[in-house]
C-alpha cells in the first residue's frame, strides 16, 4: 500500500483561519487576513475545534493518490460520498495478469495462503479466456460494420474487458485519486482509524491523516477516532476496550511516527 498527498490548498490553516474570523468581525474581505498571526491562526482553529463550527473547514482540500489497495477496500472508501474520487478503470485498463492484496490472516497460515493463491491464479485463467472469447466474437462484430482488423481488435478487447471483469475478485488490486475538505476528513478519520475499521482501510486512513499532520499540524491535532477527537468511544459493548492505547498511539503518529 501506498498513499502520496498530491495536492492541498495552499495555506490551510490561514484559509480557515480567514473564513472564520469572516463569520466573528465585521471585517471587510480585503481585511480579513491583516493581522492573522500564527498564534491567532491556531487560536481561531482551536476554537472552532472547541464549539463543533466546521464549516470553515470545508474550504480546505486534500488530494491523495493511494495504490496498492484492494478493491474490497476501495469500495469502502467511495461510500464516504462528500468527496471526488477517480479510480482505475477495469474496463479501459486490461487486468491480465492482475495483482492482487493478500490478507495478514491468509498470508500467516501457509494452508490458507495456498488456497488463495491458488484461487487467484485459476480467476487470472478465466479472465483471459473469457476475454479472449469476447474478443473474437466483438472483433468479428466490428470487421463486419466496416472497421479495419487493427482498429477492430483494438475496440473487441476494450469491449471483452467490460464484461470479462465479472470475475475479478474484491482482492484485485486497484488505484484512486481522492480529494475530500477537511470537514470530511474529520468523519472519514472518526470512522476508519477506529480500532473497529478493517484492517486496509485502517492503514489507508492513519497514512492520510499522518500526512495530513505534516502540511496542517493545527487543524488536525485533534483528529483521528472517535476516542481521540472527542474523548469518549461511541461502541459500546462492541469497544475495543482499548482507548487510553489509542490516544497514546494517535500522538505518535501526528508526531510523524508510523504507528
Amino acid at each position: 500500500m501506498k498513499v502520496m498527498l498530491i495536492a492541498h490548498t495552499p495555506e490551510p490553516e490561514k484559509v480557515i483561519a480567514t473564513a472564520a474570523k469572516l463569520c466573528y468581525s465585521s471585517s471587510d474581505i480585503g481585511s480579513l487576513k491583516d493581522g492573522l498571526t500564527d498564534d491567532k491562526i491556531e487560536s481561531f482553529i482551536t476554537m472552532l475545534a472547541s464549539i463543533g463550527h466546521e464549516s470553515p473547514m470545508e474550504h480546505v482540500s486534500f488530494t491523495f493518490g493511494i495504490e496498492g489497495i484492494s478493491r474490497a477496500c476501495s469500495h469502502q472508501l467511495v461510500r464516504h460520498r462528500i468527496a471526488s474520487y477517480s479510480q482505475k478503470s477495469q474496463r479501459y485498463v486490461n487486468e491480465d495478469g492482475f495483482d492482487f492484496i493478500t490478507p495478514p490472516e491468509i498470508e500467516a497460515v501457509p494452508e490458507a495462503k495456498e488456497e488463495f493463491e491458488r484461487s487467484m491464479a485459476e480467476l487470472v485463467e478465466s479472465y483471459n479466456k473469457i476475454a479472449e472469447i469476447l474478443t473474437e466474437k466483438h472483433k468479428a462484430d466490428f470487421m463486419a460494420r466496416g472497421q479495419d482488423e487493427k482498429t477492430a481488435a483494438r475496440n473487441a478487447r476494450k469491449k471483452a474487458n467490460e464484461d470479462a471483469r465479472f470475475v475479478l475478485p474484491n482482492a484485485c488490486e486497484t488505484k484512486i485519486v481522492v480529494t475530500m475538505n477537511v470537514r470530511s476528513l474529520f468523519n472519514f478519520f472518526k470512522h476508519r482509524c477506529c480500532n473497529r475499521a478493517q484492517w486496509e482501510i485502517k492503514a489507508v486512513a492513519d497514512e492520510m491523516l499522518r500526512l495530513c499532520c505534516e502540511v496542517a499540524p493545527n487543524i488536525f491535532k485533534n483528529a483521528g477516532p472517535s476516542c481521540v477527537m472527542t474523548g469518549r468511544c461511541p461502541e459500546g459493548k462492541m469497544s475495543c476496550g482499548k482507548m487510553k492505547q489509542v490516544v497514546e498511539e494517535y500522538k505518535v503518529l501526528k508526531n510523524g511516527v508510523k504507528i
